[in-house]
């Protein structure tokens, strides 16, 4: 059931496909919102770097939120990842990896999505980047990168790194009852987190506040009573 704790999540009127990428155009070129927005699903308290840690250790990593039409409603791609992957195995994430001496954030996220998932490049355009998140207790710096293409992709999953892929209505996202709590073990500690919840799957974590901020864009509007 909806969590108690974001009463107040304002219900949206579906988007069409050609309405949010207007949308996005619009406000990725506009002031972000940044760590506002992705306070709202971040897990509290918040993890944050150790007071030892050095800055020049930061790992770079770019992340690519594709936007496409099914008919003519906006849908998004993100991945589960593989349990052989370590810590963040079996995690819903975007696609992406480590940025490669002399790339680009945007040219690192349409290569890692070609590796993950299969993606053409041909036919995606970028439409512009979204807040860095930090994300401590992997070591990374997120970039995440917004493409549009104007027709579903194609894709397949890399065996080694992806165990499913997941087209995810932004409509579905809105909905105030996508959002929910969910229940983690942290330092031997149990912690109620906040969660997107689509289908069977749960999304947490960094990527479920990258996409705060992403609906944010759309007009998303949810407060937390905390």
């Amino acid at each position: 059931m909806p969590d108690a704790s974001f009463a107040f999540c304002i219900r949206h009127s579906a988007l069409t496909f050609r309405d949010t990428i207007d949308r996005l155009e619009a406000a990725l070129s506009a002031p972000l919102p940044g760590a506002a927005a992705h306070a709202l699903l971040s897990l509290r308290p918040r993890r944050d770097w150790p007071d030892d840690f050095s800055p020049a250790r930061i790992r770079r990593a770019a992340g690519l939120l594709l936007v496409f039409p099914v008919g003519n409603r906006p849908h998004i791609v993100l991945t589960v990842r593989a349990d052989t992957l370590g810590r963040h195995g079996g995690q819903v994430s975007l696609p992406g990896g480590v940025i490669e001496p002399g790339e680009t954030f945007e040219q690192a996220a349409l290569r890692e999505a070609h590796e993950e998932i299969g993606l053409s490049r041909r036919g995606v355009r970028v439409l512009g980047a979204l807040t860095p998140l930090d994300i401590p207790v992997s070591g990374f710096r997120l970039h995440p990168i917004v493409a549009a293409a104007e027709e579903p992709p194609s894709l397949t999953p890399s065996d080694a790194e992806v165990a499913r892929i997941l087209e995810v209505s932004v409509d579905e996202l809105l909905e105030p009852s996508s959002l929910q709590t969910g229940d983690r073990i942290r330092s031997g500690q149990s912690l109620s987190i906040p969660i997107f919840r689509v289908g069977n799957d749960e999304i947490w974590g960094a990527t479920a506040m990258v996409l705060a901020e992403f609906l944010t864009l759309l007009g998303w509007q949810c407060r937390s009573t905390d």
